[in-house]
This record gives structure tokens, sequence and C-alpha cells, in this order.
């Protein structure tokens, strides 16, 4: 016997007619359509925020694996929460009352995301980033997850139904959390600046609470939440982003040098990760970049053509300065963002040509299209905040580093770290397992591990000529030390060997600089 015809059923919310699937018999429930809407729509909602808020955070504390993790753990704890509760809320009030209110403050909250979090990390050493971060997770995570238990009991009309029902909600629930990782993943990022997906899945999200409210004949919430929702996203339009531009993986700004015509320096999400002047490609701000000058300079005649490979782009300094110093030298570059290429064209003044190609891929997978033996220079210059990426650390990759370098072939490679400088002396360790020598120049506090910042390290399985990169660096006033063999050995100490398997560089990496640190 179906639910609708036993008149002793228990109920425990409104019932759908059998001709109607998005009417109720009694007003209280809702219908089929609308619930799969609500629970589909608020699951996908939350995963958004989940990934676009990795973006948010990415300028303060770095795409590292601690980031994902806290990011993931805050979304997980929101979902836990919004289940808990509402579920509470769905026994002690009228469900359908609350929907649309759950939906528009949602909505509010996501639309303020960018703003908050980008006011909070601006103010220096103020403490106000984690706790806006985690109110600006965790409140339209708990109110959206909220929405499936709330839904789910208002179309309970038997406990006969409980497991079709529970299931059918969950699945689309599931479904929603599906199609919001991938569309973001796969094309919001890499079409919409942050800031617009945000405030669009803010308004979106508002206006499915006027709806609601709408669909509930509430007329005087619908009105009031309407009003709310023009205002506040007109407001939004008139924000800006802070960014010049919002590329795939960075918020991207040039900043004009004052002090210097035509210095510019590219920053990538507060960090400044390189300076080009347009005019003048010899000229080198960066210690970190004349220290592979240098290294250049020590290793190759003066002026003579080089083959050249970079992992990472950036505002592409070295190659143009290798382009301009040794005419005739082939570049390939392995920039993963292409909004960062764009950057460079339209702001940095690079241009591109048959010495000097730039490719749009990961670092790592880029290395497989190197012959063998190809390259005498490999630049390793890829990061992601502060940390260089995990994969491009290991001894795997630097295995195909070394494959594509000929006999007398040199990787250089430009790090950072800090006190106790775990990860560069893991990382030293590692180019050791590799090739056959080694060398690392940096700042004497470093070298004492009393400091940190960027350092650079030289591999090769021919001897490297540290006296003459010394001069080279003392002749560039850089004011780093050189060192190598036993010095070296116990500087980096039981340091372990990093390999794919086990590369724990966001966590050898700490403490972690403040928001303003230079990467570059």
């Amino acid at each position: 016997m179906s639910a609708g015809s036993d008149p002793g059923a228990p109920r425990t919310g409104g019932s759908p007619t059998p001709d109607a699937p998005d009417a109720t018999a009694d007003g209280t429930g809702i219908g089929d359509v609308a619930a799969s809407v609500l629970v589909f729509g608020s699951s996908c909602a939350v995963l958004v925020v989940e990934i676009v808020a990795l973006r948010l955070l990415a300028p303060y504390f770095g795409l590292t694996l601690e980031t994902s993790t806290l990011v993931i753990g805050l979304a997980l704890a929101a979902i836990a929460a919004g289940a808990w509760l509402g579920g509470r809320w769905a026994d002690g009030h009228d469900a359908r009352g609350l929907l649309g209110r759950l939906l528009y403050i949602s909505g509010a909250v996501v639309a303020a995301t960018p703003f908050l979090v980008r006011g909070a990390g601006s103010v220096p050493d103020s403490g106000l980033l984690l706790p806006v971060t985690t109110a600006c997770i965790v409140v339209p995570g708990a109110l959206l997850s909220a929405m499936t238990p709330m839904v789910t009991k208002l179309r309970l009309a038997t406990l006969e139904q409980t497991g079709s029902v529970v299931g059918r909600l969950s699945g689309i629930g599931t479904a929603g959390a599906i199609t919001g990782t991938v569309v973001t993943g796969f094309v919001l990022i890499s079409t919409v600046p942050v800031t617009w997906i945000m405030v669009g899945l803010g308004v979106l999200l508002a206006a499915g609470g006027v709806a609601t409210e709408v669909h509930s004949r509430r007329a005087v919430a619908a009105a009031t939440a309407a009003g709310v929702l023009l205002v506040g996203a007109g407001g939004a339009l008139l924000l800006p982003s802070g960014c010049d531009y919002e590329t795939t993986y960075h918020c991207a700004v040039v900043q004009a040098d004052p002090d210097r015509e035509g210095g510019l320096s590219l920053v990538l999400d507060n960090l400044r990760h390189s300076y080009v002047d347009v005019g003048d490609p010899e000229y080198l701000e960066f210690s970190y970049v004349k220290a592979l000058a240098a290294a250049t300079e020590a290793s190759y005649p003066a002026g003579e053509a080089i083959d050249a490979h970079h992992l990472g782009g950036g505002g592409l300094t070295l190659p143009r300065w290798l382009a301009t110093t040794r005419p005739g030298t082939t570049s390939t570059v392995s920039e993963i963002d292409p909004g960062v290429v764009e950057v460079d064209e339209e702001r940095l003044g690079l241009e591109t040509g048959p010495d000097l190609e730039v490719r749009v891929e990961d670092a790592r997978t880029g290395l497989d299209a190197i012959d063998d033996d190809s390259r005498d220079l490999v630049v390793g210059d890829a990061f992601g905040g502060v940390s260089v990426p995990w994969h491009l650390t290991t001894v795997e990759v630097l295995g195909e580093v070394r494959r594509v370098l000929g006999d007398d072939g040199l990787y250089a490679a430009n790090l950072i770290d800090y006190p106790p400088l775990g990860f560069a002396r893991a990382e030293v360790e590692t180019l050791g397992a590799v090739f056959d020598h080694v060398a690392l120049a940096a700042t004497p506090a470093s070298v004492r591990n009393e400091s940190g910042g960027n350092l650079v390290a030289l591999a090769s399985d021919a001897p490297i000529d540290t006296a003459a990169w010394q001069e080279a660096l003392d002749a560039r006033d850089v004011g780093w030390q050189v060192i190598e063999g036993a010095e070296l050995d116990a500087w980096v100490g039981d340091s372990p060997v990093l390999t794919d398997d086990y590369a724990p560089v966001d966590q050898l990496l700490t403490p972690y600089p403040s928001a303003r640190a230079v990467s570059g």
C-alpha cells in the first residue's frame, strides 16, 4: 500500500502528490525537483568555496600541502557541523522556512570572502587572517551543508521511504560536490578571476534564497532579501580586486620602480618574483639572479652561445639576460601559468621567437619533451608561493634533469628556505645523490644556519669551478659565500634524500616567512 493511500501512516513532513512532482499535498513539505536543486546546488557551492579558498590563501600561506590540509580540514569540519545542525534544526523548526535564509546568508558571506581575506591579509602581523579565513570557509560551508538534512526531512512522508529518499538525496549531493570540483578546477579558475567566482556564486546563492522564499509564499522576506542582494551585488562590482591580472594560479601585479626608468617588478600573490628592466636586459636586480648569472659566467666562456632550459618562467629575467649577453643562445621555458606569460608579453615586453620559446606546461612533465644530452644549462626557478613544488625536488626529477644535460652540463637551482634550513639542506643532499659535484652559494648568515632567504645550488657531473663562481659573485657585489666539499657536507648534516615516495618539502620549509617576503 502506498503512503498516500494509508491514512494511518506516520508523517514526518509533507509528501508530494503523485501527479505533481514539484508540489506537496499539504504545503508543508517540498517538491522533488526543488529538493534536488537545493541539495545539488548547496553541495556544489561548498566545493567551489573550498577550491577557491585555496587560491585566496596562496598569497599569504603559499601553495603548500599544509595550506591544502588546512582548507580541506576546515571544509570537512563545516560539512560535519552543518549536517549535525541541519538535522537538529529540521526536527525543532519549520525547515521550509529556514532554507531561504540559509541560502542568502551563505551568499552574502561567500560574496564578501575575497574582500575580507585580502583586507585581513593586508594588515601586517594583525593575526586576523586565520580567523577571518576560518569564518569565511566554515560559515557558508556549515549553512549550505545543513540544507541536505533539512530538505531530506521535508521529503520524508513515511518511514518506509527513508532509505530511498536519503539515498537519492545523498547521491544528488555527491554529484553536486563532484560538479563543483570539476567545473571550478577545469573551467572557472582558468577563465574567471577568483574574485568574481566568489561574487558570482554569492549572488546565485542569494538569488536562490529569494526564489525559495517566493516558493514558500514568504513575500516580505523575499522582497527584503532581493533588496539586500541588489545592493550587495552593486557594491561588490565597485570594489577593486587588487590584481592587475587574476591568472590561473596567481594574483599578478606589475609595479614600476620609482628609482629606475624601465624597471618593473612582477608581483605574484604579494611576493616579488621577478624584476625586469625592459630597456636593459643586462640589468639584474635580485641577488639570486646575479648568483645564477655569475654561475653561468664561471662555467662558460664569455659571449659563448649555450642551449638552456628553464623550469619556471616568472618574468623570464635570466633567459633575456642570456639572449643579450650570449647572442645565439637558445632557451626553452616551462611556465605552468598562461596568465603569467600573458603579463610578460603585455606588460614586461617579452618577445618570443626561435631562440626563446615559452611552453605553457608543468615543469616536470615538460622535461619529457627535451632530448637527451641536449642542454648545456638547466635552471630550476619554479615556485608555488614560497616553496619549490615538491615534485621538482626529488631524485626522480633530478634524474631527468641529468638526462637532458650534456656531459659538462650544469643544473642551477634557486631555493628558498629559513632556519633551520631543513629543505635547502635536504635538496643539496638530494642533488649529491644524482650528480657527482655540488656547490652552494648563500649569504654568510645562511651558511651559518642563522638566516634564510634565497640560496643557489649548482650540480654537475663535471667539476664546478667554485673559485671562478666566487670571483664572479664578488664582481657583482652580491656578498654571498660559496661552499663545497667537506664544508658543504657538514652544512647538509644528516638531511634526508627527497624522493617521489618521500618529499615533505612543505614541512621542512618552516617556519614560513611573512606575507611580504621576497621570493625572487
